[in-house]
């Protein structure tokens, strides 16, 4: 019976090859003096940036998750 090695959470990895990203883009944005580069990498840093956030698992997302399974102690009311 052969070990299957575990994959890496994709997230995991993900989540600081986009912060090296964004410092290696924030660094190029600085360095360039032509405006339409600058306009360009700071664009691409703005949606890197959404990007990470929307991979960062959020404390609220695990509270309504709970609160939608009836976990946080109280009842839920139908609509």
């Amino acid at each position: 019976m052969e070990a299957n090695p575990q994959r890496p959470n994709e997230r995991e990895d993900a989540i600081p090859a986009l912060n090296a990203a964004v410092e290696d883009l924030n660094v190029a944005e600085k360095a360039s003096s032509i405006p339409p580069a600058k306009a360009v990498l700071g664009s691409v840093v703005a949606l890197l940036t959404l990007i990470r956030a929307c991979l960062l698992p959020s404390r609220y997302d695990a509270l309504l998750f709970h609160a939608q399974l009836g976990l946080d102690g109280q009842q839920t009311r139908s609509r």
